[in-house]
């Protein structure tokens, strides 16, 4: 005989010749020396000697157990004393009841949904592996293809799926206000000008299923609408023409993008010419005729100026004509401006001083020091 104790935190197999016999729990017990007992401890997952099929004949031992059946499709998430410890894959496994309080939850990984209480941790950490997510942000707006099908709008949010052999696709576009560059646009105006323009627009997608599930490549086609409509405009006017009309590219633009943009699902929002430029000859020519219009405002100013004065003098001429006094004034008014510039004035003869000041300022002798 042999004497075998078995803790509180244990439980004991008890096998003769191989064959399982019974269970023995918490306690001291006497067996024969041809028996043997396996102990387990019960804070520990079970893993038996033999199949476990052969065990859970016992009931006993069966009522003690947790036994988790994993199918291939499936997953199962353990939870030890309420915290998330493991995922058990595809296979059967046995847990001692009592002592650690042991929770099970099945997922079945088939299907696209997760329907199960998973809190948005796991999923993200630890069931990573087994979990396609994705987030579609609050400026954001999304389609779901589930096997290459259109599935649903997505609104914002988080999204998670579980990974399986099924193709899943999200189609996101971003909804705020958003801009084109149309850079280095060569086009040749209708009297073969060569010009290279760089121009903006904006727009904003405001029907996603538009956009994504009845256009492929949206921005490209809108893009292209731009160019075109900008051409267009561009290559029907001489350019002469296109500068007296700049002003009217923008207006010409927007109506003729417009409808199109709207079965793009997109709504055009603004456009605008960055530069107009020119090649090298021809940006000296506009450059001569600038100068040349320049040369000749300067010259119709200058003889605008030229005629007022002379007709300022002629009127001048007139009024002292008449009237004496003022003559003498403006003789006096000369005779101050002189008497500014000089220090000495030497007078000869007899006359007397007007007399002799009118002979200097009239052609008569005089000595100026």
């Amino acid at each position: 005989m042999k004497r075998v104790m078995i803790n509180a935190y244990q439980m004991g197999l008890v096998f003769k010749n191989g064959v399982y016999q019974r269970l023995l729990t918490e306690g001291s017990y006497w067996l024969n020396l041809n028996k043997k007992v396996d102990i387990y401890d019960r804070t520990k997952p079970f893993v038996p000697a033999i199949e476990l099929n052969l065990l859970l004949r016992d009931e006993q031992l069966k009522d003690a157990l947790y036994v988790v059946e994993v199918k291939e499709d499936e997953i199962v998430l353990q939870y030890v004393n309420g915290l998330f410890t493991q995922v058990l894959a595809a296979g059967r496994y046995a847990f001692w009841k009592g002592i650690v309080n042991y929770e099970f939850v099945k997922a079945d990984t088939s299907k696209i949904g997760i329907t199960e209480n998973i809190d948005r941790a796991t999923l993200t950490g630890k069931l990573a592996a087994y979990v396609r997510t994705s987030s579609v942000e609050a400026y954001e707006k999304a389609v779901l293809f589930i096997d290459g099908k259109y599935d649903r709008n997505l609104e914002s949010g988080f999204y998670a799926w579980w990974k399986n052999n099924i193709p899943i696709y999200i189609g996101k576009v971003d909804t705020r206000l958003q801009q084109a560059e149309l850079n280095g646009q060569e086009i040749l105006t209708r009297d073969k000008a060569s010009l290279r323009i760089n121009a903006w627009a904006r727009y904003q997608v405001v029907d996603i299923e538009k956009a994504l599930l009845q256009n492929k490549e949206y921005e490209r086609q809108l893009y292209v609408a731009f160019q075109l409509a900008l051409r267009e405009y561009i290559t029907g006017l001489n350019f002469d023409e296109l500068l007296e009309k700049k002003d009217a590219i923008v207006p010409y633009i927007l109506e003729k993008v417009a409808q199109e943009a709207d079965t793009l699902g997109v709504r055009v929002a603004g456009f605008g010419i960055r530069d107009i430029i020119l090649p090298g000859d021809v940006k000296e020519i506009m450059n001569q005729v600038l100068v040349a219009e320049k040369k000749a405002q300067a010259n119709i100013i200058l003889r605008r100026e030229e005629a007022a004065s002379t007709r300022s003098l002629l009127n001048t001429a007139k009024l002292m004509e008449d009237n004496p006094i003022l003559f003498k004034l403006k003789e006096l008014e000369y005779v101050e401006k002189i008497a500014e510039k000089i220090s000495t004035i030497s007078v000869n003869g007899n006359g007397v001083l007007m007399d002799q000041l009118r002979q200097i300022f009239t052609g008569g002798n005089k000595t100026i020091n």
